[in-house]
């Protein structure tokens, strides 16, 4: 992953997200001297944010079968069931 220079990307604004478009490699952005912002595309951006939906439901999946707050497959069947038909 390349750094940007928060002056450079106020200059190079147009050059750079063509590239990282065309990568879709993250670019991390520093402002004096430090890691400000990462600069991704759309399309890495939207994935991320569905892999983390993925994972927080099945965090919350997991935290539920430790809690104890199961029901038996048909259960879960007859539950489903008015959604599906």
């Amino acid at each position: 992953m390349r750094a940007e220079l928060v002056t450079t990307l106020k200059r190079k604004a147009t050059d750079i997200i063509a590239q990282i478009s065309e990568e879709h490699e993250p670019v991390l952005i520093t402002q004096h001297g430090l890691p400000a912002a990462y600069l991704v595309d759309v399309e890495t951006y939207e994935s991320m944010e569905a892999r983390i939906h993925l994972l927080e439901g099945i965090a919350k999946g997991e935290k539920a079968i430790k809690d104890g707050r199961v029901v038996s497959h048909d259960e879960a069947t007859r539950r489903m069931s008015r959604w599906l038909d």
